[in-house]
């Protein structure tokens, strides 16, 4: 690892996103420093920042480089499935996780971003038996209990292992909102509006600008509203 990233190094790890994009954005690469770490930290930094396209940019140089570790290619390799994968480009995200099987990297988590695409795609079934085989995988992965937990509640299967799964999810990760989030919205599922509406609430104040978590907090509104 290149010394002349160590600063912007420590931001990204202080969760500093911001400043440490400032300082790579700044910062003139030397015939000394990797430019492949470069690549890497900034695609991370993107990552965290929401910034897909840009991320895009930096991860798909590490993937193609042959002078990588390739334990950072399989890390790129994961988000890229993660990034096409929300941004809808299903192929794209095929290929990915399909590299990332065949290598056998982080199988429940690769499950687990296989089974968010088959959602998109709106197939349930499969995307029920992937998550079931992240949990094979890893019975405590809380990615794959909050994920399946929520398609359990969502398409109205069973609310029971839904609620247990995401409550599960939310005590490894409570400051979750993607697991606030699910757990809210089983309870919304179960008639629970008050529960529901607390969870979704704490969902929405560590993530506002979250197109889904705001459609779920108006749907508990309006039933409320209707009672």
């Amino acid at each position: 690892m290149s010394e002349g990233y160590s600063e912007g190094i420590r931001l990204y790890q202080a969760g500093r996103y911001n400043d440490a994009l400032t300082f790579f954005m700044q910062y003139t690469v030397s015939a000394d420093d990797d430019s492949m770490d470069y690549s890497y930290y900034v695609g991370l930094i993107y990552v965290r920042l929401e910034r897909y396209e840009d991320a895009l940019l930096y991860l798909e140089q590490i993937v193609t480089s042959s002078d990588v570790l390739e334990s950072r290619i399989m890390q790129c390799r994961l988000l890229l499935a993660v990034i096409y994968t929300v941004t809808g480009r299903a192929r794209l995200a095929e290929f990915e996780i399909n590299k990332l099987m065949e290598y056998g990297y982080r199988p429940a988590m690769v499950y687990s971003v296989y089974a968010y695409l088959l959602w998109k795609q709106h197939k349930i079934e499969d995307c029920i038996t992937a998550y079931e085989k992240a949990l094979e995988n890893d019975a405590q992965n809380p990615t794959a209990m909050n994920g399946l937990g929520y398609v359990l509640a969502s398409s109205g299967r069973d609310y029971t292992r839904a609620l247990s799964l995401c409550k599960k999810a939310l005590a490894e990760q409570p400051d979750s909102a993607a697991c606030l989030d699910s757990l809210g919205w089983v309870y919304f599922h179960l008639g629970l509006l008050d529960e529901a509406e607390n969870y979704i609430s704490r969902a929405r104040q560590y993530q506002p600008a979250c197109k889904e978590i705001g459609e779920h907090y108006r749907a508990v509104a309006e039933k409320k509203l209707a009672k």
